[in-house]
């Protein structure tokens, strides 16, 4: 929520019923301890008066608040108005979690979302209640406090990996924010939950928390539906990958558990720690609002008047069709913008299995070989401008198409990142020979985790609907929320092949691209 969203007789009840599904969407500050807290906090709660509401933990800080040490509001799920705002103060908070400001400065972040560094600092202080430095502190701060306390990483490693500039910033900023020192906190750690840690050599699992529910069997279909050989595996309910990262790579193993991701990360640098992690939780959509979108959906299916009017004329009763609706299903978004696009191309018009297939193939050849279980990263979108015609196979024009593609990003003549607007990137992916409607649409749903695109011209979409009765003309009862209706639509399908007489035949040749 920004700061002029916040409704305090809202926050207020869920501050006093412990409502953990607003954690990460709003920070609660009490005058009278100077701490902040997320709504969830188990100590007792404050008086009406000595309370106020604020939208990020950046806002508190710089307000003079420090974290509460108890509930640990920076370590709850990001808010999920970030991916369902498409306006420049949650395009902005995009791009500082990618850790934008870290690499430039927010020289770098004005110049990538087209604005002046004045106008960015005005909008983000008047939305989010703290400029871009502020709010790229607390995130540092946040990382701070990962290292230190679950590595065994000296402080002034940490410090830098942080991407703080000194080591005395450093310990500044971890005292106003935490109220003690660095040392101070790894002790509270230790003492806590024991002196258990590895040894550190770049290895780091987390705990990357969500909202409940989440649909485990959607995420992880799609992530062994789409496991590329020698880039990504999926072994025994885990997740593996490589990933190249702003100051190297990283190999990723992660599992879904209750309550969390449990994710073991392997960094070639550690100053990519911060960005990893937010990739992570974009790449499965862990900030979501789940009870929300659920809620929403289930009203505009039962809000439907063909299938009660249909239940009727047959003499039955309606059927509450919302409950043939997954609970917590996600919208899968992406680890790489340039990756998910050529893979997207790639696999156009053929199934999974062989789009995997054409992928490995580019993976071996113009990867990087990487030491690890994981053999290669994903080409550059410079290799695969220089080679990609001579490894590639399948019709000219595709092949054309991605090796245009691949060079006009590594020209810097399209932009893929999480800052832009569906509505600009759509326009420059309609723009390459070979992207239609389809692929634009796929695109801009994963890369920017847009919840409202809906993909009618998919085979394996209007089959779901013709299973749960939607109509794809009349749809906009289910906004913002079409994306996730659009997973919905492609699950319901691909689980039930045997409705129709071609039901096998479609579910082989599923179009779902990586």
């Amino acid at each position: 929520m920004s700061a002029k969203e916040l409704d305090f007789e809202r926050c207020y009840r869920a501050v006093t019923t412990r409502d953990a599904r607003f954690d990460g969407q709003f920070v609660t500050a009490v005058r009278t301890t100077g701490i902040y807290c997320r709504p969830s906090c188990p100590a007792i709660t404050p008086k009406p008066a000595n309370v106020t509401f604020l939208p990020t933990a950046a806002a508190a800080q710089q307000s003079g608040f420090r974290a509460c040490r108890r509930c640990l509001p920076d370590a709850a799920p990001g808010s999920p108005l970030w991916n369902t705002r498409a306006d420049l103060a949650s395009r902005a908070m995009r791009l500082i979690a990618d850790g934008v400001i870290e690499r430039g400065g927010v020289p770098a972040l004005a110049d990538t979302l087209g604005y002046s560094q004045r106008q960015l600092t005005r909008v983000l202080t008047s939305e989010l209640g703290a400029g871009p430095l502020a709010l790229a502190r607390a995130h540092r701060a946040h990382t701070a406090r990962l290292l230190i306390q679950t590595t065994h990483l000296s402080m002034s490693d940490i410090a830098f990996a942080a991407g703080f500039a000194s080591i005395r910033q450093f310990n500044d900023t971890v005292r106003e924010v935490f109220a003690v020192s660095p040392t101070t906190l790894r002790d509270e750690s230790r003492r806590r939950n024991g002196d258990t840690l590895p040894a550190t050599n770049g290895q780091l699992t987390l705990r990357l928390p969500y909202r409940e529910p989440l649909d485990k069997p959607w995420l992880e279909w799609f992530l062994s539906s789409h496991a590329v050989p020698g880039l990504e595996l999926w072994e025994d309910g885990h997740y593996s990958r490589s990933l190249r990262t702003p100051h190297g790579h990283t190999t990723i193993r992660m599992s879904i558990q209750p309550g969390h991701v449990r994710a073991s990360l392997a960094l070639h640098d550690m100053r990519d720690l911060a960005p990893t992690v937010a990739r992570l939780r974009h790449f499965l959509d862990l900030d979501a609002d789940p009870i929300g979108i659920d809620e929403a959906l289930a009203a505009g299916m039962t809000g439907t008047p063909s299938s009660s009017a249909t239940a009727l004329s047959n003499g039955h009763r309606p059927v509450d069709r919302s409950t043939l609706l997954s609970p917590g299903i996600r919208v899968p978004g992406c680890l790489d913008g340039p990756e998910l696009l050529l893979r997207t191309m790639i696999g156009q018009q053929i199934s999974v299995a062989a789009a995997n297939t054409h992928t490995a193939r580019l993976v071996q050849t113009l990867g990087e070989s990487i030491p690890g279980p994981i053999s290669h990263l994903f080409p550059t979108p410079a290799a695969i401008a220089e080679h990609g015609a001579e490894v590639l196979t399948g019709p000219a024009r595709r092949v054309e198409a991605i090796v245009a593609a691949a060079r006009a990003i590594a020209d810097g003549e399209l932009a893929l990142h999480a800052g832009r607007t569906a509505s600009e990137l759509r326009r420059d992916l309609l723009a390459l020979d070979g992207v239609g409607p389809w692929t634009a649409d796929y695109v801009t749903m994963r890369l920017l985790a847009d919840p409202d695109v809906l993909l009618p011209s998919d085979l394996i979409v209007r089959r779901g609907a013709a299973l749960l009765d939607i109509d794809l003309a009349e749809t906009t009862r289910f906004a913002p929320w079409r994306s996730y209706l659009t997973m919905h639509m492609w699950k319901h399908a691909l689980a039930a092949p045997a409705a129709t007489p071609d039901g096998a035949s479609v579910a082989r040749k599923v179009r779902t691209a990586p």
